[in-house]
């Protein structure tokens, strides 16, 4: 699994097998690629995602397990994993 950035038009870290397959799901769960996701998506490594993924899945106030985190993080489906605020 391969872990991908956007931040405009919104912020999401996303995981898929491909670059394209990460900016379909975004697409689906974001928001619609207005032609410049190609250019906005950047891949980055697997431990700035983990990172990233475990301090997000906090933000709300409950905590998370670390089981719970990193069973998210491995599974093997393409998904959103973090989705900025502004989309909510």
């Amino acid at each position: 699994m391969r872990f991908f950035e956007i931040h405009t038009p919104y912020y999401a870290l996303l995981k898929a097998e491909t670059q394209q397959d990460a900016i379909a799901t975004y697409a689906k769960y974001v928001a619609e690629d207005d032609g410049t996701l190609q250019e906005e998506i950047r891949e980055v490594d697997r431990d700035y995602a983990l990172v990233s993924f475990s301090r997000g899945a906090t933000d709300d106030g409950e905590e998370v397990s670390i089981l719970e985190i990193l069973t998210d993080f491995q599974s093997e489906e393409s998904s959103v994993l973090l989705i900025g605020r502004d989309v909510l």
